[in-house]
């Protein structure tokens, strides 16, 4: 097992990991009633922001706006980054351009040409990453939507 990283070089990586091509991630929310759901769907990271794109009747669409919170999980399990999320719009996939461009360049698909589509905006509130116990101690890089570690 490797040393642990410093929390520099773990934000980096976090970032690198975000705006990584073709990446997905699960997002995990629950109903009014406290149900919960998971769904992985591809993101983009535009503006220090999450941005995925779902059906808007989709349970994750409808969890998310009842609530406007969920939990993200990105990356495998000896690398995860975990992101909670506060809803700060909804946007119609065709409403938007600079958004819509900005998603289907990262996420390699592009929902305007599907019907009913919405994305979701996203802000984290928190950040933890963390590849193995040795850094678990040190995981937390953003709390109430502000990095811990400055440049």
């Amino acid at each position: 097992m490797d040393g642990p990283r410093d929390p520099k070089t773990r934000q980096a990586d976090t970032l690198s990991m975000l705006a990584t091509p073709a990446i997905d991630v699960w997002v995990a929310t629950s109903s009014p009633a406290g149900a919960p759901h998971l769904v992985p769907v591809s993101l983009a990271w535009i503006e220090d922001r999450v941005v995925i794109a779902v059906p808007e009747t989709s349970v994750t669409a409808r969890n998310l706006t009842a609530s406007g919170v969920a939990r993200l999980g990105l990356g495998p399990t000896r690398d995860v980054t975990m992101i909670d999320v506060v809803l700060e719009r909804v946007v119609e996939v065709s409403a938007d351009e600079p958004l819509a461009a900005g998603y289907a360049a990262q996420a390699d698909w592009d929902p305007r040409g599907d019907s009913g589509y919405v994305f979701l905006v996203l802000r984290p509130s928190r950040v933890q990453a963390w590849r193995e116990a040795n850094e678990i101690a040190g995981r937390t890089l953003m709390r109430d939507g502000a990095w811990l570690v400055q440049d």
